[in-house]
């Protein structure tokens, strides 16, 4: 099971960045995809999520209205596309993977997701 990251990099304030979270191992179809990011000396914050079946997006209040979560059709990609971005959204960018209760609260803690990706750098300079 493996969750690879990418699309990271450096970037000015108000550009935009489309992030990949390609799984592989097993299928994903009926998981929580998520987005976390760690900034240096902060801790891990949930960013986004998807439900895999449904295709249901849930945004932080940070990014709703800047960030796009999606999948592509076989379900084996999922895409993190941020927009307008600010000096604050950079981070190291992790995706993973969970079957999450039910409740925006389960949703946010990284606890509920059982396998991670390596994390993909995004700087933003302003």
């Amino acid at each position: 099971v493996q969750l690879q990251a990418s699309g990271g990099g450096l970037v000015q304030a108000g550009d935009s960045l489309r992030l990949s979270c390609a799984t592989s191992g097993r299928s994903f179809s009926s998981y929580v995809v998520g987005w976390f990011r760690q900034a240096p000396g902060r801790e891990r914050e949930f960013v986004a999520a998807l439900r895999m079946s449904g295709g249901v997006a849930h945004y932080a209040a940070s990014v709703e209205g800047r960030f796009s979560i999606s999948r592509d059709g076989a379900k084996s990609t999922v895409y993190l596309q941020m927009n307008s971005l600010k000096a604050e959204d950079t981070a190291v960018y992790f995706c993973a993977a969970g079957t999450p209760p039910v409740g925006r609260t389960w949703l946010q803690r990284s606890s509920s997701y059982d396998y991670w990706g390596q994390g993909t750098e995004v700087t933003v300079s302003s």
